[in-house]
């Protein structure tokens, strides 16, 4: 679900607003967009309303993360005081759709047909380490 729909509390709030810096720390060039996706009926069905999602894009398209966008999806389980955080998942775009997909779910493994530099994997891994910090207390 959109960031930007998940903000329904300031503790939230805060903890998204820190999603977006801690991406911003690893790809400085990186824009955020709490509202990655559109609010047409056909993409609502796809929505996962236990997830945060966020969109960051790029100035133009950059070989070292081979696109120009990338989705986070912090996926959550459960209700209320039993909700955890269960797995980030990050996908990279090009002009041909998805080039790659990142998630912390099993290995902490990377996969596509286009897929970024090392380094760049690496950042992901940072950043993701930093989710996981950020929500060890939901």
């Amino acid at each position: 679900m959109n960031a930007a729909e998940q903000a329904k509390d300031l503790e939230l709030t805060t903890k998204i607003a820190a999603i977006a810096n801690l991406f911003k720390v690893e790809f400085p060039d990186a824009k955020a967009d709490l509202t990655p996706w559109r609010s047409d009926p056909d993409t609502q069905e796809w929505v996962d309303p236990d997830s945060i999602d966020l969109g960051f894009h790029f100035p133009g398209w950059s070989p070292r993360l081979q696109g120009r966008s990338i989705l986070v999806q912090v996926r959550f389980h459960g209700e209320g005081e039993e909700r955890r955080l269960i797995g980030v998942e990050v996908a990279g775009f090009n002009h041909r759709g998805e080039a790659w997909r990142f998630s912390t779910v099993d290995r902490w493994h990377i996969e596509g047909s286009d897929l970024p530099y090392g380094d760049v994997t690496e950042k992901l891994k940072v950043f993701c380490r930093q989710i996981f910090e950020l929500f060890a207390t939901v």
